[in-house]
């Protein structure tokens, strides 16, 4: 049986959400705690090149995002790469993608839910973390339709606290343009490496694929919400990053524990920090709440695919969600969000991310034009920008990345191995 008829039986997901709730859960999961938190990290790496950085990581989402749309709109099922992998190059690859996928992005919700307690209460972070993913994975367990509600909201207050910090510096009177000239601090290897921390804050347009089962008409909704959602993000996260570097600088950026709230104190705003660090909060549940959306989708399509435990590809006969994959995923991260360091997490996140995405792009070079290839050019690029950003990541992040992914080739073919003796 084709593999998206399959998905209109026993199990399926219901189809709920149009282009304006495809766009919001894109923007949810990019405009929301990744500026706040990899601008910093970002600048340490590339100096006064943070801007190329930004237009670098940008160009690789983009190709990422037009393959990505190409093939959801092909194979309109949960999963996103993972079957898109499987599909078109081969079981092993799709396993591999669904695998970077749930290991990368996990860590990336345990982020955010850091995020969350580091901004609302710094002295208990790991508390509140834990607090809000239990907060949102009840929320995803009563329906897609309520999380894009709930994440419009957030969008929208997310966005205005952006604008309110970008205006504040970039009219102040510590502005300074000439902190955005490109110095001798600005190498190769600085630029590549903060290009991969910044995708870190791009990524989230893969929820829009992930959630392709739960899209309306996906053939026309797909193509059109992701670089809807990519280009309004873009243009939102080169604003703050001029209006920051004008006030702050590319050494005070980098040295910048909180660079939104810093910005808006160097130019003399101390009445905008509350607010700043309120969005700050806001927008990393926002992520966290897209960021499990993918996760649990992907999940639950290794689960039918018995990759992954089969229990976890139950849906609930009520909500429509598969709610065993969320509460299993929601378990997980509560675990994490305890114990784990949030800018550890960024470049690890980064790293199994940009795996996916090179596979993303592999599959999309094996599309014809009649199955809507995208200009070879585009997987072209993607496939080489990402594997190129992904071995320039600090090296724990790139050695850590690899042995996941080891990891998980080892757990691949004893898997193999066991179905062939038990046949």
């Amino acid at each position: 049986m084709d593999m998206v008829g399959a998905s209109a039986g026993s199990g399926a997901l219901r189809r709920r959400l149009g282009v304006p709730d495809a766009v919001v859960i894109g923007l949810g999961s990019m405009i929301g705690a990744g500026i706040f938190v990899a601008l910093g990290p970002a600048a340490g790496a590339a100096g006064s090149g943070l801007l190329l950085a930004l237009a670098l990581a940008a160009v690789v989402a983009y190709c990422n995002a037009t393959s990505s749309a190409r093939l959801a709109a092909l194979y309109p099922r949960s999963g996103g790469t993972y079957v898109y992998g499987r599909l078109r190059l081969g079981d092993l690859w799709g396993y591999l993608a669904g695998w970077a996928f749930v290991v990368g992005k996990t860590a990336s919700c345990a982020a955010m839910a850091l995020t969350v307690g580091s901004y609302a209460w710094p002295a208990q972070a790991h508390a509140v973390a834990v607090a809000a993913v239990v907060a949102v994975t009840a929320v995803d367990y009563t329906g897609v339709r309520k999380s894009a509600l709930l994440t419009r909201g957030v969008v929208a207050f997310v966005l205005a606290v952006l604008a309110a910090v970008a205006v504040t510096a970039l009219t102040s009177a510590q502005a300074d343009a000439t902190r955005l000239d490109i110095g001798a601090d600005a190498t190769g290897g600085g630029v590549l490496q903060a290009a991969g921390l910044l995708f870190f804050a791009f990524a989230g347009y893969a929820r829009i694929a992930t959630l392709g089962e739960e899209v309306r008409d996906p053939a026309r909704t797909i193509p059109r919400a992701i670089p809807i959602a990519l280009g309004i993000t873009l243009a939102v996260y080169t604003v703050v990053a001029l209006a920051v570097l004008t006030v702050l600088g590319p050494g005070g950026l980098a040295d910048a524990a909180a660079p939104l709230s810093d910005a808006a104190r160097a130019a003399g705003a101390d009445w905008l920090v509350p607010l700043v660090r309120t969005g700050g909060a806001v927008a990393a549940l926002g992520s966290l709440l897209a960021l499990t959306l993918g996760v649990s989708r992907t999940t639950l399509a290794m689960a039918r695919d018995r990759h992954l435990p089969h229990v976890l590809a139950a849906v609930h006969p009520r909500f429509g969600v598969p709610h065993r994959a969320e509460l299993v995923v929601g378990a997980i991260v509560a675990v994490l969000a305890a114990t784990v360091d949030v800018r550890g997490a960024i470049g690890f996140s980064s790293f199994g991310v940009l795996a996916y995405y090179a596979i993303a792009n592999a599959s999309a070079l094996t599309l014809t034009p009649a199955e809507g290839r995208p200009p070879r050019a585009v997987p072209v690029i993607g496939l080489a920008g990402c594997l190129v950003l992904a071995f320039a990541l600090p090296l724990a992040s790139v050695l850590t990345g690899v042995g996941v992914l080891a990891v998980g080739l080892a757990a691949y073919a004893v898997r193999r191995s066991v179905s062939r003796a038990a046949r």
